[in-house]
């Protein structure tokens, strides 16, 4: 099968380029375009004591999180259509942009780590709700 629209749920780690990769080896064969989506953690989860601050990591995060999804998108060595930062439930970001940008396959890492092991659950509800088809992909450290 081939598809037109590749949705990658990365994250700023190393492993995030892995997933890329096979979007890449995927979408080339057939000239699809990839798009990326990411997550940026809320600093309140971090520390309910910094309320004065809070904006200020918000704005930090959100910095760092499009230079990492900049980087990442520039070594791709492959055109990305579309880059999404989302807040909140990754989940129904990815539901979203499937339905609003035609994507026909979303590709998740199978981590136990942090951003990945969320990943893997929201992958979960995507797989149960969705109409496309999702890929995990195992990342190295498993």
């Amino acid at each position: 099968m081939s598809y037109s629209h590749i949705l990658v749920a990365v994250a700023a780690t190393p492993e995030s380029q892995q997933l890329l990769d096979k979007a890449v080896s995927i979408a080339r064969p057939v000239n699809a375009r990839i798009s990326l989506i990411t997550l940026v953690s809320d600093p309140e989860l971090y520390n309910q004591f910094a309320a004065p601050m809070l904006e200020d990591l918000r704005e930090v995060m959100q910095e760092e999180t499009q230079d990492f999804i900049d980087k990442l998108s520039k070594e791709a060595e492959y055109p990305i259509e579309h880059t999404f930062i989302t807040y909140g439930a990754l989940n129904e970001h990815i539901l979203d942009v499937c339905r609003k940008y035609a994507i026909d396959l979303v590709i998740y890492g199978n981590h136990n780590h942090s951003f990945f092991s969320r990943a893997s659950c929201s992958a979960k509800s995507v797989i149960h709700t969705s109409q496309v088809d999702v890929l995990l992909v195992p990342l190295a450290g498993d």
